[in-house]
């Protein structure tokens, strides 16, 4: 009847409707996820096998692309569509090899080739819909946005029944039932459970069309009342900058690009989330309206500014893999930038009519431009490699300044493979380090080194010797610059008197008005600063310099003990003890020494 077709106000089943979607989604989440654990095996895994990487990627994309697609209505394209892109995705990570031997950059791979993935399922779900290679901008920008709200949507599911599987859990294990809980401990139940979940979820989603839709529609509606906000945001910054002038955006080119691109980003999302993706959708409400032209407007100009941020970075500092990564994500920012100004110049108030169908062929391009450099066809490490040795061997980058760590472990083998040749340089000084730096089991020991070089150089700058003419030991050369005594601006003296060296800070030895005052955290650190003393005390004892030992109260076992026996006993005097102490203009310095 049709009574019982409708629940609770949901209405009949959709024409596209398939009651079985939501356990033959939920059964190939299961699987998926219990095929995962046994690819992976027992226990969480840092360093993953080529083999292993690329048949988690095949059986996620696999799984996952179905449950996007999959539809009752020729079904067996979206099998193949989803076989066919897990296939690609393995190849690909294969390509790319072991990921225990990706660098830095690589990583960024992945996130190429999961952007492709992305791109290409709406685009496929068009075509499919239209039964024919044909893209209607509509049917895939519903799509792309019905997607999104999916995903995010079957996680937060994910999330809630892991929150009650361990609620019962912990509940049952009051009563000593602890079957559940250490089932939740298990590697192949908790796995599995999040491929069930979130196909279950999917399924569910799907299957109740309505509800995903209004979803999207809240979603919508929100990301379009802030566009305006956004809007008048950017535009001022955009208008300021002639008054405020580029040099302080200059001086962060750390954090410009990214700042800038994020902003492009939000301005693309919160438009495309004004104009819709047909005329009868787009908002029409005056703020809502020339707020997403406000946006249009601001896009090119800031992927412009984070263009020249991260010119003038690779000028100062040559190539890295994560600076190419940005200068391709700049380029993007400038193509999506430009179609949309010249929408806006062409189309003026009807400006979305004409980028909608731009938006499609940005579409294609950010697909294909992913899915490229997702595979070693474009080597960033190469390249990188290439500049930085260039600017070392040139001189442009002092070799005191060149990022060896980098080298070692951030460009993968082009990295590793110049730091080779660099170990058989004629250069002296890049040899040493070269060898030096390839012998570092992490990247910490080689930064560690570099910033120990840079403390000892630092240090004949900042260090006056007494008496006159006495040479500075390397190894104690070595203990100062990695003391915290004489860095921070600090400038220290010290002095040999026989076999012993005092070390002390310049500052403490000005005159009281001079002296700086203590910092409140120093004085909760310490109680009072004393600005008068010996920073170290260095001896030297079988040929080799080394910290001489302070006095030490008593606090053996054995001495602790006659303590204690004296003192019941009242055996308690006073003894004369000679001393030895420093002294600075005939005024006593610190403590006794012994």
């Amino acid at each position: 009847m049709q009574g019982d077709e409708a629940i609770a106000g949901e209405g009949p089943v959709p024409e596209n409707g398939w009651a079985a979607r939501p356990l033959i989604l939920a059964g190939l989440g299961l699987v998926a996820g219990f095929v995962v654990h046994c690819i992976l095996g027992p226990g969480f895994h840092n360093n993953l096998t080529t083999l292993q990487a690329s048949s988690v990627t095949g059986v996620v994309f696999v799984a996952g692309l179905a449950g996007f697609t999959l539809e009752r209505r020729l079904w067996w394209w979206s099998l193949l569509f989803a076989a066919a892109l897990a296939l690609v995705g393995a190849l690909v990570v294969a390509w790319n090899g072991t990921p225990e031997d990706w660098s830095v950059g690589e990583g960024w791979r992945m996130v190429s080739l999961l952007l492709a993935v992305a791109v290409a399922a709406p685009l496929f779900q068009a075509a499919r819909d239209e039964g024919a290679r044909r893209f209607p901008y509509e049917s895939v920008h519903d799509h792309a946005w019905t997607n999104v709200v999916l995903w995010f949507a079957c996680w937060v599911f994910v999330g809630i029944v892991f929150a009650l599987a361990w609620l019962l859990a912990l509940l049952f294990d009051l009563i000593k039932i602890d079957f559940l809980k250490e089932l939740l401990e298990k590697d192949w139940f908790w796995r599995s459970l999040i491929g069930l979940a979130f196909g279950a979820a999917l399924g569910l989603l799907r299957e109740h069309d309505g509800v995903v839709r209004l979803l999207q529609r809240v979603v919508a509606m929100v990301l379009a009342v802030l566009a305006p906000v956004l809007a008048v945001g950017l535009v001022l910054f955009v208008l300021a900058l002639p008054f405020t002038g580029l040099n302080a955006l200059w001086e962060a080119t750390k954090s410009t690009t990214p700042i800038l691109l994020f902003c492009v980003a939000g301005a693309l999302v919160l438009a495309n989330a004004v104009i819709g993706n047909a005329p009868d959708q787009e908002r029409r409400f005056p703020l809502l309206r020339y707020g997403a032209m406000g946006l249009a407007a601001v896009m090119l100009p800031l992927a412009v500014l984070a263009t020249i941020a991260i010119s003038l970075r690779t000028g100062q500092y040559g190539f890295t893999p994560q600076r190419l990564w940005a200068i391709v994500f700049v380029a993007l920012a400038c193509l999506w930038g430009g179609a949309y100004l010249y929408a806006l110049i062409r189309g003026r108030l009807d400006w979305a009519a004409r980028i909608r169908p731009l938006n499609l062929v940005l579409a294609f391009v950010v697909c294909g431009v992913a899915l490229v450099l997702a595979t070693p066809l474009v080597s960033f490490n190469a390249i990188s490699t290439r500049d930085q040795l260039a600017r070392l061997e040139s001189g442009r980058t002092p070799s005191a300044k060149f990022d060896w760590a980098a080298l070692a472990f951030d460009f993968g083998k082009p990295g590793r493979a110049a730091l080779q040749r660099l170990a058989a340089s004629g250069n002296p000084l890049f040899r040493a380090r070269a060898i030096e730096v390839a012998k570092a089991p992490n990247r910490w020991v080689v930064e560690h080194g570099d910033t120990r070089i840079r403390l000892r150089e630092e240090l004949t700058k900042r260090l006056r010797i007494l008496p006159k003419g006495a040479q500075l030991p390397p190894e104690l050369r070595d203990q100062i610059s990695a003391s915290a005594a004489c860095t921070g601006g600090f400038t220290c003296t010290l002095v040999f008197i026989g076999t012993e060296a005092l070390l002390f800070k310049d500052v403490c030895f000005k005159p009281s008005s001079t002296r700086p005052v203590a910092r409140h955290e120093d004085i909760r650190a310490f109680g009072v600063i004393d600005y008068c003393r010996v920073e170290a005390r260095y001896a030297l004892a079988n040929g080799k310099w080394g910290p001489a030992t302070w006095p030490q109260t008593a606090n053996s076992q054995l001495e602790k003990a006659a303590r204690a026996k004296g003192y019941a006993a009242g055996g308690i005097e006073i003894r004369p003890v000679q001393r030895r102490q420093a002294f600075v203009g005939g005024v006593p310095v610190g403590e006794a020494f012994e």
